[in-house]
This record gives structure tokens, sequence and C-alpha cells, in this order.
């Protein structure tokens, strides 16, 4: 089996997530640090990650946490700011199913399965998510338009979005978007190209996952419907 992957099974990362931590030097395999992703291990080789010996998981943990504004979407910070993992039970290793910059709020998984982690986050399986931005004035029917085919939004990348609803309230809309993807800040940058000035971002569907009231800052583990619900998506793709 590959590092990555490996890393992956014990719920470190995604696999592309793993690739960019080994790089960084954080891993070594029999008290040898490795930065070769692809290195091939087995059930015998002692792997640390952090300084911490890991191993695949057996029990299959996943919670949904309310992100609050401000709060940095990542294991660690190196320059001391909150984390989602200060809002979660520390008794497993988890890692977060994809990301939500500081500044957007709402839904953020965070799970010790690499195969679902790797699965929600591959941009291949196009699994939907939906925000509801708040913005001045509305999305017109050309850009409408222009985000349902897709536009360039910078670093040789391109936006796209489905708009779900839009409900206009004096001079500001509320609207819900859905995307397939989620590139880094991709609503934010969609935004701007567009002219369109964001106020406020917050996502409120990831697949077939809702927060269903849950308040800001709290989390909840996921219901037996919702596990099926996944179960069965993966089983789609």
């Amino acid at each position: 089996m590959r590092l990555n992957k490996y890393l992956a099974q014990c719920g470190v990362a995604s696999r592309r997530g793993a690739d960019e931590l080994i790089q960084r030097g954080t891993t070594q395999v029999n008290g040898k640090m490795i930065l070769d992703p692809a290195m091939s291990v087995s059930d015998t080789d002692v792997i640390k990650y952090d300084g911490q010996v890991v191993k695949p998981v057996n029990l299959r943990v996943i919670y949904i946490l309310n992100k609050p504004k401000n709060v940095i979407t990542t294991v660690k910070d190196t320059h001391s700011r909150r984390t989602v993992m200060e809002y979660v039970p520390s008794g497993v290793r988890l890692a977060p199913v994809g990301r939500l910059d500081k500044d957007t709020t709402g839904l953020i998984m965070l799970t010790n399965d690499g195969k679902l982690l790797q699965f929600l986050t591959h941009p291949k399986n196009r699994i939907p998510r939906e925000y509801v931005a708040e913005i001045d004035g509305i999305i017109t029917p050309p850009q409408v338009a222009k985000l349902k085919k897709g536009l360039y939004i910078g670093d040789g990348e391109y936006g796209r979005a489905e708009i779900v609803s839009q409900r206009k309230i004096k001079e500001r809309s509320t609207v819900i978007l859905k995307l397939h993807q989620g590139k880094k800040r991709e609503i934010r940058r969609m935004c701007y190209h567009l002219g369109i000035k964001l106020h406020q971002l917050k996502r409120i569907k990831f697949g077939p996952i809702t927060m269903k009231n849950l308040k800001v800052g709290e989390f909840r583990g996921l219901t037996e419907q919702e596990l099926s619900d996944l179960d069965k998506l993966m089983k789609k793709r």
C-alpha cells in the first residue's frame, strides 16, 4: 500500500492532503523521515505522523460542525488561530472534509474515515454543496447564465454555480447557490469577478447532509439515516 493511502485510511487526511503532509516532512516509517507519498508500506511497518504512531481506523466517526466565523478549517494552525478541532471531541484523530475559509460559516464534516473523506472531496465525484449568500442587489439573468456556464476566476481556474433560489429584501438579496466541486474560495472569487458585493456566506448542505438547526459552534454525530444516505451515495458513484 502507498504511504499516502495508508495515512488516508488512518483518518489523517484525504489522499491528496496526505501527499502534501508527507512532503512537509511530517511522516516517519520505521524511524526514518519519508517525503515520497508513493512509498510502499505494510502493516508490519511502524508509521508515525507528527510523532505519533498511526494505524487504520476500525470505528468510523463522523461529526458535523456549524463552523463559526474566524475559525480555521485545519487540524493545526501555526499562527495560534482557533481551528475546527477545538469544537469536537479530541479522543479520536479526525480530519476536516474539505475546507471553509475563515470568513465562511456553516456545515463542515470531520471524520476518521479516510475512504469517505477521499470520496467526498475528489472533484470527479461532483458531490453537491449548497451555500446561502447575502449580497448587495441581485444576481441578474446574464450573471446567472455566466455562473451556470462557468467563468474565469483566476489562477487558471473556472468557477461554476447553479442558483437554486434568490430572494430580495430592500437593497440586499439572499441567494442559495449549488456547487459541485468547491474550489478554494470559489464563490467569493466568482462574486469578485462579477462585481457582486458579498456580505455573508454560509454552507448549509454537503451531499445529502444538512445541519438541521445546529447552532453556531455546536456539533453532532450523524444519524443512522444520514450514515445510510452517505453509504448509498458512495455505492452509486
